[in-house]
């Protein structure tokens, strides 16, 4: 068996076997394959695609290809939530606090930015302290003393999609369903919890661009979850504007803060109110509506935000420390009339751009910069009325880029709806 064999056998639009995928990802993970070789079969992949079964058996190749987490130590039901990528999408932040004060399990690794999405990780950082890196003893008992810690993934945590997803990126074989699907879930599979409830993100700042594609990655890594045995959950969400008001880093963890609190963006409370609620619901084997009501009584208890404050202490991190920057100017609109829609990706681009994203690992991030949007879809605004607030650091950015990100028009449009979907 070579690999060139299973490139000309995908290229022919065959099925490959368990054996042809183990060998394939066992090789590249030992060095012993070309990366214009893998790159090749990837391209196959995308354009001929892969069924449940390969997806499965690539998912559990490369689950197998480095080290997998033994949460067996950790007492309760384990939860972990993953997002597909958004810009402004803080809820990691928000719910594994709100999920830990019912005192479920969330021992959640996380990844940092890249483009135009933010990352958990890079969000924590910008908290002076925080620190992301436990380890395995210490992860443990912080989960079992608190209910939750959020640390950065593992470095042999699945070690095959790190190298196939650096070809991916620069090949253009990202958007394929089966190498998205066994991506996620290889990664959260190895990260050891019971119940994993995936964000699947739709729109123009999304991965996933319409529902149809979105549905399919769903029930893609719904069946991977239950082959494995695993309660996987997939809510499709609307990322067709930003989530929230805060793009950055700081300016994101100020704005979770608020939604801790029972002060956040409607927006924000109603996706994390549906997705705690339905874990809860789920879990503890309750009607729906009383579990969501039971998450806006920790939100205004403060319960949640203790548990946030619990696990950035827990970790080294000093909120009073956390500020953004002091550098601010306002984006004011040319034009009076109803925003109709908001480049999404265009806006993330522009943050990431001042410093709040990477375009390589090796990129620096700033922690205080980022934008704080006043209006969203559907709002009414005049003439010279603040449409963004920017916080800078160094470098700097042209208006007219912010307000070509606004479509405003004399007539209102309707609004898409948050959420479209939980499929299970």
């Amino acid at each position: 068996m070579t690999l060139l064999e299973i490139i000309e056998k995908k290229k022919r639009k065959e099925k490959l076997t368990e054996e042809e995928i183990h060998f394939w990802i066992e090789e590249m993970v030992a060095g012993r394959t070309l990366d214009y070789q893998v790159s090749a079969l990837l391209m196959a992949i995308v354009l001929n695609g892969m069924d449940l079964e390969e997806t499965f058996y690539l998912t559990d190749a490369m689950l197998h290809s480095g080290e997998t987490i033994d949460l067996s130590a950790i007492e309760g039901v384990k939860v972990d939530k993953h997002s597909t990528g958004g810009v402004g999408d803080k809820v990691t932040l928000i719910l594994a606090p709100l999920l830990a004060s019912f005192g479920l399990k969330v021992a959640k690794m996380s990844g940092r930015g890249l483009g135009h999405t933010g990352g958990t990780i890079d969000k924590l950082e910008s908290i002076p302290g925080y620190q992301v890196e436990l380890d395995r003893d210490a992860f443990v008992k912080q989960v079992n003393d608190i209910g939750v810690a959020v640390i950065s993934q593992s470095g042999n945590l699945v070690p095959a999609d790190k190298k196939l997803y650096a070809l991916r990126d620069v090949t253009g074989t990202v958007d394929s369903i089966p190498l998205i699907a066994s991506s996620i879930m290889s990664k959260k599979i190895a990260s050891g919890s019971d119940f994993i409830f995936i964000d699947v993100k739709v729109g123009n700042g999304a991965l996933m661009k319409n529902l149809e594609d979105a549905k399919a990655l769903a029930h893609t890594m719904i069946d991977i979850g239950n082959r494995f045995g695993k309660k996987t959950v997939c809510i499709l969400t609307n990322m067709s504007e930003p989530l929230g008001n805060a793009i950055g880093n700081a300016i994101e963890v100020e704005e979770a803060m608020d939604c801790l609190k029972g002060m956040g963006p409607e927006d924000v409370m109603e996706l994390i109110i549906k997705i705690a609620g339905f874990i809860v619901s789920r879990v503890e084997n309750i009607d729906l509506e009383e579990a969501e009501q039971q998450c806006f009584k920790k939100f205004n208890t403060g319960a949640a935000y203790q548990k946030f404050e619990e696990m950035v202490k827990s970790q080294g991190g000093d909120l009073e420390k956390l500020e953004v920057s002091k550098r601010i100017f306002s984006v004011r609109s040319a034009k009076a009339g109803y925003i109709t829609a908001i480049n999404t990706l265009g806006l993330g681009e522009i943050a990431r751009k001042i410093g709040a994203g990477r375009l390589t690992k090796e990129d620096e991030i700033h922690y205080q910069v980022g934008l704080l949007l006043n209006h969203k879809v559907g709002d009414f605004i005049e003439v010279n009325e603040e449409l963004v607030k920017v916080f800078l650091d160094n470098l700097d950015v042209r208006v007219n880029e912010i307000l070509e990100c606004f479509t405003i028009e004399a007539e209102p449009k309707e609004k898409e709806p948050l959420i479209y979907e939980i499929i299970e």
